[in-house]
């Protein structure tokens, strides 16, 4: 219930951001982020270089969401990029932290989204629950060294990418590492591999050869996760066949960061380089998660949108980086 929660740190008025299916919103509080003072010098390491050129963008596929702004198919032109072969994993941002010293924002609230069936009955019990997804809890103590709160922490998990990362802690994390972002329109065009208007990064069959190429959601959403693609929660960066361009779980695993603030509103003109919305309120997350499923959040497509408020921390929500070439 919300009460176990100090006041400062309740969701505001319970009330769940809209894609709160796909990763809640933590409800507009704010604390203040310090930005790394030490940017390394922006290494390519573990990067892939992407030539850019022109694709075309967004969907207009029956098993999508339009109120999501995924379409309409435009043309979108982009200049040379790189960009991370893999999400930031534990050991990345582990390091990051050593040098910095920075503070997550969900250690600075002392709360995080959790996914309640990875609790133990007592944290379940206690842990507030937006009204709409009872399946998040809000767990004291939650964050990226201890993903399901206290007593959890990172064994075997240091190749897994970091989870209840918020936009601005992983803004802080570029500027150390001398990178940046990327934006929605190159997330999709690295996620797509040079296929042109396919559903997933592999091409339009979820499970070819009834063989799995993403860790999402098996079973009956939220109660039974069969996990018949090996991962009840996240898997390893490295897990699964790369897309086309060398890219890693671009699809499911963790949502993934972008710089853009939100918006649904697109037209059919072409583009060159777009950047989202100069302002707003939520920033666009991609790529879907391990708890995306068929039957309620079908976001794994690859040109499935959805957004949180950059102070947003999930168990299901990290990033990777970008860089201008």
């Amino acid at each position: 219930m919300l009460e176990d929660l100090p006041r400062e740190d309740r969701m505001r008025d319970a009330t769940p951001h809209a894609k709160a299916c796909c990763s809640p919103s933590r409800g507009g509080d704010t604390v203040s982020v310090e930005l790394a003072s030490t940017p390394q010098t922006g290494s390519t390491e573990g990067m892939v270089p992407l030539p850019g050129g022109s694709f075309l963008m967004g969907t207009e596929d029956a098993e999508g969401f339009p109120a999501d702004g995924e379409g309409p198919i435009r043309q979108v032109t982009l200049a040379p990029f790189w960009i991370d072969a893999y999400a930031v994993t534990n050991r990345r941002f582990a390091r990051f932290v050593d040098d910095t010293g920075h503070v997550t924002e969900a250690e600075r609230f002392g709360w995080s989204y959790v996914f309640a069936g990875f609790l133990p009955a007592a944290l379940r019990r206690g842990a507030s629950r937006p009204d709409q997804t009872p399946w998040w809890c809000g767990v004291p103590g939650a964050y990226w060294r201890a993903p399901e709160g206290p007593g959890s922490g990172l064994d075997g998990r240091a190749d897994h990418p970091v989870v209840h990362v918020s936009w601005n802690d992983a803004v802080a994390y570029c500027r150390w590492a001398g990178t940046r972002l990327p934006t929605e329109a190159e997330w999709e065009y690295a996620a797509r591999g040079g296929l042109e208007q396919r559903r997933y990064p592999w091409g339009d069959e979820l499970t070819p050869g009834d063989e799995h190429r993403c860790n999402i959601w098996q079973g009956r959403f939220p109660t039974k996760n069969t996990a018949d693609d090996g991962y009840p929660a996240t898997a390893p960066v490295n897990a699964f066949e790369p897309n086309g361009f060398g890219l890693y779980n671009v699809a499911g695993n963790v949502w993934e960061w972008c710089a853009d603030w939100w918006g649904t509103e697109h037209t059919a003109t072409p583009r060159t380089g777009p950047t989202g919305p100069a302002t707003g309120t939520a920033k666009v997350i991609r790529g879907g998660s391990y708890l995306c499923h068929h039957s309620y959040c079908n976001r794994y497509r690859v040109a499935a949108r959805s957004s949180n408020t950059p102070d947003s921390t999930t168990g299901n929500l990290g990033f990777r980086c970008a860089r201008d070439a």
